[in-house]
């Protein structure tokens, strides 16, 4: 199929109306009457972000909920994306019916819909962007720089499933049960939760715990403590052991939520993440980069703070 075929067959029944059904050179998008527009954009590489062979369909649904997630932290609530795609020539019709499908399943659970975007080819192996917009009321957009000493640090979720699912996908650690390998596959990005007024600061996990929220404290001029014993474990996790620590708290790929919440708000926090699992991990203080705390309150050092790009 060339450019303009794999477009009106797997592409342009994604468009929504301001989409203008993929015949026109961009969108025309009237956002939500008073509100700010927030936008985000990823991308993900063949044998980078997923692996060869992956099911297409979890490639094109992880793709949008890395992004659904970067709105979920400014708190915005999503309402469409712009898609680019360079794919082998040879890459078969299946492969693009799969990932086809694995977007409408996601558009139809998020409420958003494809606005346009560019196809092109590759030499090589599969590249692909999705930039999500969102919307939020004016000056509620939640930020990194706005966490406070003595404010707690929470996540949602569980910490360093995707990461020890990717090891599982490689076949270098058992996951009898594959809970960790969908972890690793298909995040849960935490849109819909209303934490304007409640959360300070914000910043969901792509490339680690601690990394992540040394973001939050640099950019706030603050250093924060963490209680490694805190931070949450799934059952699937805590069977591989201690030994794995490390690894939960730098892998990254999780897509969680790290919280920075005045103590005065935690029943407001509990309330507004009802159904979602939630914990406190440790606090925000005066000085520089993030503690972690093991046993008996001794220091624990790290190899790595995080995932590295380059």
């Amino acid at each position: 199929m060339n450019e303009f075929d794999r477009i009106a067959e797997f592409f342009a029944p994604l468009a929504g109306e301001a989409g203008l059904g993929l015949k026109d050179d961009a969108a025309v998008l009237t956002p939500p009457h008073g509100r700010q527009l927030v936008l985000t954009v990823d991308q993900m590489l063949e044998a980078v972000h997923f692996l060869p062979g992956d099911d297409p369909a979890m490639i094109a649904r992880k793709l949008l909920r890395r992004n659904l997630s970067d709105l979920a932290a400014m708190g915005a609530v999503p309402l469409g994306y712009l898609l680019t795609t360079a794919l082998p020539p040879n890459l078969p019709e299946g492969w693009l019916k799969g990932f086809a499908a694995g977007l409408a399943a996601d558009q139809n659970q998020f409420g958003i819909t494809l606005l346009g975007g560019d196809s092109s080819s590759s030499r090589t192996g599969i590249a692909l962007s999705a930039t999500l917009l969102g919307h939020v009321a004016p000056g509620q957009a939640l930020r990194r720089n706005g966490a406070k000493a003595g404010d707690e640090i929470w996540v949602t979720g569980t910490i360093g499933d995707a990461a020890l699912g990717l090891e599982a996908r490689l076949g270098n650690r058992p996951d009898p049960t594959g809970f960790l390998t969908r972890r690793s596959l298909l995040p849960e990005p935490r849109t819909g939760l209303s934490l304007a007024g409640i959360v300070n600061a914000a910043i969901d996990i792509s490339d680690g715990l601690i990394q992540d929220l040394g973001h939050i404290c640099r950019e706030s001029g603050l250093s924060a403590v963490v209680q490694a014993a805190l931070v949450p474990t799934s059952p699937e996790a805590a069977a591989l052991g201690p030994e794995v620590l490390e690894r939960r708290l730098t892998g990254g790929d999780d897509y969680e939520l790290i919280l920075a919440v005045s103590p005065e708000k935690t029943e407001a926090l509990c309330a507004v993440c009802a159904g979602i699992k939630i914990t406190r991990i440790g606090i925000f203080k005066a000085g520089e980069g993030v503690e972690i705390s093991g046993d008996n309150n001794a220091p624990l050092n790290l190899a790595s703070s995080g995932w590295k790009h380059f």
